[in-house]
C-alpha cells in the first residue's frame, strides 16, 4: 500500500510541474466534501465524512490528438474507521483521423444500458463515424484498478476479495478480468428511433478454480415524442461457469420522459429495470461485469432484483434545483439476492420502497452545494416486514479550480 501511496504522489507533483513547461494545456482540481448520517443496515446512528480531490492536466498534442491524466485523493471516516486512498483515475491519450479516432490508455467506457459495464478501464478502443452509424471496437483490462470503484463482484471469490481492507497490493485491485466490445449506433433510423447495440465478452483471469465467462447481446432504442422520451432495452447473457455450461440470463429496461416546457426545465420520469433471477433449468440470475447500485440506501448491484422508480426534477433558477424520487424493490427469485432486509429464511418477493429528497444551490459557477435525505422502509413489503426504517441525510460540497 505504502508503494501505491508513493506513486500516486509522484503523479501529483508531476501535474504540478507539467503547466510550467507546456504552453497548450489545461490544469485544475476538484474537491468533494461530504458528510452523513444515519443508521443503514442497523439500528446505530452512525456519522462519516469524506474529502476527495482530483487534479487533473490535459494537453493538445499538435492539430489531432490530446492528452489527459488525472489521479483521486480519497480520505475520511466510515464504517468505523479512517481511510486513505490514492488511485490513478482516467489517463487517456486520443488521437483522430478522418472521420476515426483511437483512444488508448485508462479511459470511460460504457455499455448501453449503463448497467453492465460501466467506468473507467484500461484498454483501447476505436470509433469510426460513417453515413450509415457510428462504430466502435475496444478491448479493457480489469485487473489494475482500485477495487472500490472498479465493483467488479461477479463471482463468491471476487465478493470475498471485495470486502477486505485495503492494506497491500492484493487487497487494492480488482480481480484479473478481460472483455471486449463491439458496437453500433445510428442517431436517428427512420429519421425516427436512436438505435444503440454492442456485443460484449468477458473473460476471467482470474486465479479461481472456477472461472466465470460470459457474453452480452444488448440493443437499446429511444424515441423522441414531442415533449417526450420513450426508450426500451434489453440484453441476453450467456455464460460458461466451470463445470456449468451456457446459462442464459436476461435483463431489460423500460424508460418514460415528460420534459415540460419553460425557462427553467422540469422533468417527470418513469423507470422500470427488471435483471432476470434464477429459474431452475430454465435461465439463471443475470450478473453485470460492474455493479451499478441502485438506490440510495438500499445499495445492490442488479443481480435478481427489479427496481421501479418515479422521479421529479425541477429547477427553480439558473442556480437552484430539486428532485423527489419514489422507488419500488422486488426480487426476481429467493436465493439471488439476500442482503438487507431479505435474509436467506426469508420467503417474501417484495423488499419495500425508497424516498429520497435532493436539493442543489450553484451560488458560484465553480461552487456546489446539496442536501439530500431518504428513507427505506421495510414495512411496506414482505422480505423484512418486521425490520426497522433506515434512513441517511447527507450535505456535500464541490468546489473546481482551473
Amino acid at each position: 500500500m505504502k508503494n501505491i501511496k508513493k506513486k500516486l504522489f509522484f503523479i501529483i507533483i508531476i501535474l504540478l510541474i507539467l503547466p510550467v513547461c507546456i504552453h497548450a494545456y489545461d490544469f485544475g482540481l476538484t474537491a468533494n466534501i461530504n458528510a452523513g448520517l444515519g443508521n443503514i443496515y442497523n439500528d446505530e446512528t452512525k456519522f462519516d465524512f469524506g474529502l476527495n480531490l482530483w487534479p487533473y492536466f490535459s494537453a493538445l498534442i499538435g492539430d489531432s490528438s490530446e492528452f489527459i491524466i488525472s489521479a483521486g485523493i480519497s480520505l475520511g471516516y466510515g464504517t468505523g474507521e479512517f481511510y486513505f486512498i490514492p488511485e490513478l483515475l482516467r489517463t487517456e491519450f486520443t488521437t483522430r483521423f478522418g472521420t476515426s479516432r483511437i483512444s488508448a490508455g485508462r479511459i470511460n467506457y460504457t455499455d448501453p444500458l449503463s448497467f453492465i459495464a460501466s467506468g473507467l478501464f484500461d484498454g483501447v478502443q476505436y470509433f469510426h463515424s460513417s453515413g450509415i452509424g457510428n462504430f466502435n471496437a475496444g478491448v479493457w483490462y480489469t485487473g489494475l484498478l482500485y477495487k472500490k470503484n472498479a465493483n467488479i463482484v461477479m463471482t463468491n471469490n471476487d465478493i470475498e476479495g471485495f470486502i477486505k481492507p485495503v492494506e497491500s497490493f492484493n487487497t487494492y485491485f480488482a480481480p484479473r478480468r478481460l472483455f471486449t466490445s463491439i458496437g453500433w449506433e445510428h442517431p436517428s433510423v427512420g429519421e425516427m428511433v436512436h438505435l444503440n447495440t454492442a456485443f460484449i465478452a468477458q473473460f476471467d483471469l482470474t486465479g479461481a478454480d472456477k472461472k466465470y465467462h460470459n457474453q452480452y447481446f444488448i440493443v437499446k432504442a429511444s424515441m423522441p415524442l414531442n415533449n417526450f422520451l420513450f426508450t426500451l432495452g434489453g440484453s441476453l447473457e450467456l455464460s460458461q461457469y466451470t463445470g456449468v455450461e451456457n446459462n442464459i440470463a436476461f435483463a431489460g429496461e423500460a424508460g418514460i420522459f415528460w420534459l415540460f416546457p419553460g425557462e427553467f426545465n422540469s422533468q417527470l420520469s418513469f423507470t422500470g429495470i427488471i435483471a432476470g433471477g434464477r429459474v431452475d433449468g430454465v435461465c439463471d440470475a443475470f450478473v453485470p461485469i460492474t455493479s451499478k447500485y441502485y438506490g440510495y440506501i438500499l445499495k445492490h448491484k442488479m443481480s435478481g432484483l427489479s427496481v421501479f422508480t418515479v422521479d421529479y426534477s425541477r429547477r427553480f433558477s439558473s442556480s437552484v434545483g430539486a428532485s423527489f424520487t419514489a422507488s419500488y424493490f422486488v426480487r426476481n427469485d429467493l436465493g439471488t439476492f439476500t442482503g438487507y432486509p431479505a435474509y436467506p429464511q426469508s420467503g417474501g418477493y417484495f423488499l419495500g420502497p425508497e424516498i429520497l429528497a435532493s436539493a442543489t444551490w450553484r451560488p458560484a459557477s465553480d461552487l456546489l452545494l446539496s442536501i439530500s435525505g431518504g428513507l427505506f422502509i421495510p414495512a411496506l413489503g414482505n422480505a423484512g416486514p418486521n425490520e426497522t426504517v433506515q434512513w441517511r441525510a447527507e450535505l456535500s460540497a464541490v468546489m473546481s479550480l482551473y
